[in-house]
C-alpha cells in the first residue's frame, strides 16, 4: 500500500508553483542582493517583491517583515532581541506558556541561565493558556510575553488577541509563535494584536531553511547574530533569495485558499475522529472541547503505546504525541501541561492533515489504525 502521509504538523511538501516560483533564483538570478550591478539589482527586488506579498497577507507595512533561516531563528531573535535590550541585572522578567514549543522554551532557558527572571504559566486540561494565571505573572518589570498561536501537538488555539491587551494595557510587548497557525486559519497583525510574529515557510508548502519575523514598527531589537547591517540591521547574512521568493510565493497561494482548505480539513478530521471512536470507544482526543486547529487530532489509544500502533501500521506516517527518552520514560510537555495521566500520554499519536489527504486517504489511515490497535490488544491479552 502507498504511504499515507499524516505528519503535516511536523513539516509539509512543497507546492509546485512555489518550486517553480524558486527555479530561476537557483539556476539564473544568483546575484547577491546587497551587490549594485544588475545581477544584484535582480535579487533585491525579489526579495522586496516577496516581502510587499507578505506584508500584504499580515496586513502590515514592508519593512516590518524580516527574512530569517526560520521558525527557529524568527523565535529566538524575538525572545532574545527584546530581552537583551537590558542587561539581566538591570531587571527583565519573560513571560512564556507552559505549552511553548522547543525554540521559545530552550532561548527562555537560557535566558535564565544568565540571569534573567523567567516564568512559565500553565494550561487548563484542554491545552488553552490560562488567562486570571498569566495577568497574575505579570510585574512592573516585565518585558515581553511569548505564547505560541496554537499548539503543535494537541493543535489548540490560544485566546491571543486577550493575551495582547494584557500585555499592552501594562506596557508590555508580546510574541506569539504562528508556526502552526499560518495557512491553516487566519493570521492578521491587526485581530491579533501583537508586536511580534513567528512563521516557517516549511509549515505552509514552502522551503525548509526559510522563515520570517513580524516585527511592529519602531521596535528596536538586539540581534544575536551580528554581521553587516542586513534586514534592518536585525539578520546578518546574505539573504537567501529563492527561498525568500519560495516563502512568499507559498504564503500568497495558502492565504487565497484559506477558506476552503480550512472547511475540508476539518470535515476531514472530524470524519477520521468518529471512524477511530466508533471502532475504539475508549479512544480519547486531547483538547477536543477547545478550538483546535482543522487539521489536527491528537488522539490516545488505549492499552497500547502510540509508538506500537505506529510500527503495526508503518504505511501511515504520523508522530507520537510524546518524545521516548533513553530511560523508556514517555514525556510530552504538553500533555504534562494538560494533566494527562501516564498511560493516556503513552498511547498518544498525533495526525495532522493537509493538502493531500483526501477522503481515501482517510479511510485507508482509519482502516490500518484500528487494525494495528485491535491486533496489539488482542496479543496482549492473550
Amino acid at each position: 500500500m502507498k504511504k499515507i502521509y499524516l505528519d503535516y504538523n511536523s513539516t509539509t511538501p512543497m507546492a509546485p508553483s512555489v518550486v517553480d516560483a524558486m527555479i530561476p533564483f537557483l539556476r539564473e538570478h544568483h546575484g547577491n542582493p546587497s551587490s549594485a550591478h544588475s545581477f544584484g539589482r535582480a535579487a533585491a527586488e525579489a526579495i522586496e517583491d516577496g516581502r510587499g506579498k507578505l506584508a500584504g497577507v499580515f496586513g502590515c507595512q514592508n519593512d516590518e517583515i524580516v527574512f530569517t533561516s526560520g521558525g527557529t531563528e524568527s523565535n529566538n531573535l524575538a525572545v532574545k532581541g527584546v530581552m537583551f535590550q537590558s542587561a539581566p541585572s538591570a531587571g527583565g522578567h519573560l513571560v512564556i506558556s507552559s505549552l511553548e514549543h522547543a525554540a521559545v522554551f530552550e532561548p527562555a532557558r537560557f535566558l535564565e541561565r544568565l540571569g534573567y527572571d523567567v516564568t512559565v504559566v500553565g494550561c487548563d486540561q484542554y491545552g488553552v493558556v490560562k488567562l486570571d494565571e498569566l495577568e497574575s505573572a505579570l510585574r512592573e518589570d516585565t518585558k515581553l510575553v511569548s505564547v505560541m498561536h496554537a499548539n503543535n501537538e494537541v493543535g489548540t488555539i490560544q485566546p491571543i488577541r486577550s493575551i495582547a491587551k494584557l500585555c499592552h494595557d501594562r506596557g508590555i510587548l508580546c510574541h506569539t509563535d504562528a508556526a502552526q497557525t499560518f495557512g491553516k486559519i487566519p493570521v492578521s497583525i491587526d485581530e491579533l494584536g501583537v508586536d511580534l510574529l513567528t512563521i516557517a515557510g516549511h509549515k505552509f508548502y514552502g522551503p525548509k531553511g526559510i522563515g520570517a519575523l513580524y516585527v511592529k514598527k519602531g521596535l528596536t531589537l538586539e540581534p544575536f547574530m551580528h554581521g553587516a547591517n542586513h534586514e534592518r540591521g536585525m539578520r546578518a547574512g546574505t539573504e537567501n533569495t529563492a527561498s525568500i521568493v519560495g516563502l512568499c510565493a507559498a504564503a500568497k497561494m495558502a492565504h487565497q485558499c484559506l477558506d476552503d482548505t480550512g472547511e475540508q480539513l476539518t470535515k476531514r478530521r472530524d470524519n477520521l475522529a468518529k471512524m477511530l471512536r466508533e471502532a475504539i470507544p475508549d479512544l480519547v482526543i486531547h483538547g477536543e472541547a477547545a478550538k483546535r486547529l482543522p487539521n489536527t487530532l491528537s488522539v490516545a489509544f488505549p492499552r497500547v503505546r502510540g509508538q506500537e500502533i505506529l510500527q503495526r501500521a508503518p504505511e501511515v506516517c504520523a508522530s507520537t504525541g510524546a518524545a521516548c527518552h533513553s530511560t523508556g520514560e514517555v514525556s510530552s510537555e504538553t500533555l504534562n501541561a494538560m494533566g494527562v495521566a501516564p498511560e493516556l500520554m503513552a498511547g498518544t499519536v498525533r495526525l495532522s492533515l493537509g493538502w493531500y489527504s483526501n477522503e481515501e486517504v482517510i479511510q485507508q489511515a482509519a482502516n490500518l489504525l484500528i487494525d494495528a490497535w485491535e491486533n496489539l490488544t488482542v496479543s496482549s491479552s492473550a
